[in-house]
């Protein structure tokens, strides 16, 4: 071995990849000489792990743990144990020591891997584990029987292997923990890995029942009540929400008596990302959903304190509710994997739950609680943090610079446009690792009925319903009364005008049913104008046309959807220079300007665009920084509703 830190980091981030092996932030990993020992932290997934996120132990101090007593209240001695792991931590190290660190310290081989592969939970969790697992592995695996995690464990196992050693020349290289998981250990990684194709390999051949995930397609209707079960969620804070429908998801949702097998945890994990339990909602259509929802939701909360993460939903499948994408689709990952144990564990008798006690007991768990900690410390922020935006014309342009903007404040992004290429690019790009918010795009022509229902079914259906419609999609074509045809002219009219209410239209049947769940909740549909919708154009009547009858929908618009708590404002920035609609060399305004002779003497570019500089009494264009400061303020205040926001620089002027 090289470098064995390096070993460790790479089998670490093999198995942590696998999601069949590990979600999230679950299991660990360790190395060890004859003086130090390095552990994955707490709260750091596998998957992404690098030498930085293992804590270094001092062997000689860690095993203090062995001989010290410890308090026999529970909760005081799981501090105590934890102090005693950070004093052993060698200085410069950071982050907090696996609990798990005490168990990786009794191993003596040098790599240990900690995992809850689903196979292996298949049998562990199963009523026939202790028989299954000396009945395939024998005498080269040690059983474990559940008992809490922390020092209890740790204390199980050391007796354990005390008495292995008195019959056998060295440590087992499998440990299986009863609804835990297994360790494996070795002298080398790539015996690590061996040892775990074998165990694989053997408990395969075991199962004729194996769960299917094939994936299905998603039922029609689910936009007729996911945006009211969002509110119904969202009691304690702001959701979102999604479903997955796959054939395994659909054998659990079939039936009470089906859901019933996943309706308490098998191993803490669970209980960590998912909480212990969760809600079957048992109703044909979308009232009597809603209806069930919010009984049910109402008898779990007075019955557990807490809302439930998943519901079970007969026929749609499992949805999940959190405040923010990363942790629903690890909750979506964790409860499939639930189901998948499940599944696999009717091949070994069938499943064998956690107890009510067992249950507290990780529930309550400073430990675990820590972990909570680490995930929602990562949950992001800005001021519209979780909200579910939607930006027409959002691949470009203005309409790029407000996507970006809405995602570093936090919210959940539908970049909605004809240009495939761009907005997939663009959407791409602002999806980052460990990123809580996510941005999507979906191709969206807004003079399309049907393309525009299929851009609110989209949104719905990644993030549960839709809080900002940024109608931002326009097209402008210059030109005088004799330049002018009826085609562009009907052209601009379509997208500028018609757009606008074909999109408000269709957001605001989402924002109502929202509202209808939720008396106090608002959403915002903020169309982006123009100056030219405040003051007539020369030479460019068909756009400022457009833009002006799209301020007499926001204040119509305004006054029909108050009701619901739904204001609509427009926006209208002054000429942005810097973007491609006046700056691009073939297309651009200041091209088509010169042109058209709106600016009477200009030869050239450069002097058009001087020349619409110094009719800005603050001497330069308008920016999308400006326009987001003036969209966040729509956005945040209460009281504002059908009103034309000038962002002109002093250009234009409300009278």
């Amino acid at each position: 071995m090289d470098n064995p830190v390096s070993d460790l980091v790479e089998i670490t981030r093999f198995y942590g990849s696998d999601k069949s092996y590990v979600i999230a932030g679950g299991g660990n990993t360790s190395y060890k000489n004859d003086s130090r020992i390095w552990v994955k932290s707490s709260g750091t997934a596998m998957k992404d792990i690098r030498e930085a996120n293992f804590v270094v132990l001092n062997r000689e101090r860690l095993q203090v743990i062995y001989s010290r007593l410890y308090s026999q209240d529970s909760f005081a001695r799981e501090a105590e144990v934890k102090e005693d792991l950070q004093k052993a931590c060698e200085p410069g190290s950071t982050g907090r020591p696996s609990v798990e660190t005490s168990l990786h310290e009794l191993i003596r081989y040098p790599f240990v891997v900690h995992t809850h592969p689903s196979k292996v939970n298949g049998v562990l969790c199963s009523v026939k584990a202790e028989e299954t697992i000396k009945r395939l592995f024998g005498e080269n695996a040690l059983y474990i029987p559940y008992t809490d995690p922390g020092y209890i464990l740790f204390n199980l196992v050391k007796d354990r292997l005390i008495r292995w050693r008195e019959n056998h020349d060295a440590d087992p290289k499998m440990i299986f923990l009863q609804n835990h998981g297994v360790f494996v250990a070795a002298d080398s990684t790539d015996e690590i890995r061996a040892v775990y194709n074998h165990i694989d390999d053997t408990i395969t051949k075991e199962i004729r029942l194996f769960p299917d995930t094939t994936s299905e397609e998603l039922p029609a209707g689910l936009v007729e009540f996911m945006p009211a079960l969002r509110m119904i969620f969202s009691d304690d804070s702001l959701k979102v929400v999604r479903i997955r429908n796959n054939r395994l998801a659909r054998y659990f949702t079939s039936s009470p008596e089906n859901f019933s097998k996943v309706s308490l945890p098998f191993i803490p994990d669970q209980i960590v990302y998912c909480k212990a339990r969760s809600v079957y909602i048992d109703a044909d259509e979308p009232a009597g959903i809603i209806s069930h929802c919010r009984e049910k939701i109402l008898q779990f909360r007075a019955e557990h304190g807490y809302m439930p993460r998943i519901a079970g939903i007969k026929g749609y499948g499992i949805i999940a509710f959190d405040t923010n994408v990363k942790s629903v689709e690890t909750e979506q990952d964790v409860f499939e994997d639930w189901m998948q144990v499940s599944y696999l564990s009717e091949n070994f008798g069938g499943p064998h739950f956690l107890s009510d006690s067992e249950i507290a007991f990780i529930d309550n768990w400073e430990v675990e609680n820590y972990r909570r900690k680490v995930a929602d410390a990562a949950a992001g922020h800005g001021r519209i943090k979780n909200k579910i935006a939607i930006v027409t014309g959002g691949a470009q342009g203005f309409g790029e610079g407000i996507v970006k903007g809405l995602m570093n404040e936090g919210a959940n992004v539908v970049i909605a446009d004809l240009n495939t290429e761009k907005g997939r690019e663009l959407a791409s790009g602002l999806n980052k690792p460990g990123q809580q918010n996510e941005c999507l795009f979906c191709e969206t022509d807004v003079t399309s009925e049907e393309s525009v229902k299929n851009m609110i079914s989209t949104t719905v259906l990644s993030f549960g319903g839709a809080d900002i419609l940024i109608s931002n999609a326009g097209v402008l074509r210059a030109g005088g009364l004799e330049d002018m045809t009826l085609e562009t002219f009907e052209f601009i009219t379509k997208v500028n005008y018609t757009g606008y209410f074909v999109c408000a239209r269709h957001v605001s049947a989402i924002m109502k049913q929202q509202a209808s769940h939720n008396k106090s909740y608002f959403t915002d549909i903020i169309q982006i104008n123009s100056k030219s919708g405040l003051k007539g154009s020369n030479r460019n009547f068909a756009y400022a046309g457009s833009k002006f009858g799209s301020i007499g929908l926001t204040q119509s618009f305004a006054l029909e959807l108050m009701p619901w708590n739904i204001k609509v404002n427009s926006v209208c920035p002054g000429n942005f220079f810097e973007g491609p609609l006046w700056s691009d060399p073939e297309k651009g305004l200041f091209v088509q300007y010169l042109k058209a002779g709106k600016v009477p003497g200009a030869i050239t570019i450069d002097e058009v665009k001087t020349h619409y500089e110094k009719q800005v009494p603050a001497g330069r264009g308008c920016r999308v920084e400006d326009v987001m400061k003036a969209i966040l303020y729509l956005i945040d205040q209460e009281y504002e509703t059908g009103q034309a926001l000038p962002v002109t620089g002093g250009q234009e002027m409300l009278r």
